[in-house]
């Protein structure tokens, strides 16, 4: 994960690195994912890995849609 201080900053980075431009999330978008993502107890006994429609389901709540979210690699 990189951090930027504003959209001007990734285009200039992706140019000057020679990279096409991925997906960008705020910071509150990130912090909401890692949340969700990660805030469950898995040493819990019940715990199971989220199926691909959960997580479709997580992304697209937290305004993560777009080909680079896609998990089905419909790219």
């Amino acid at each position: 994960m990189l951090l930027f201080s504003s959209e001007e900053h990734v285009e200039r980075w992706c140019r000057d690195w020679r990279f096409s431009r991925g997906a960008t999330l705020s910071l509150e978008q990130g912090w909401r994912l890692a949340g969700a993502w990660y805030g469950a107890d898995r040493g819990d006994a019940s715990w199971r890995r989220p199926t691909l429609e959960e997580a479709e389901v997580l992304l697209s709540g937290l305004g993560l849609v777009g080909a680079f979210w896609s998990l089905r690699g419909e790219r």
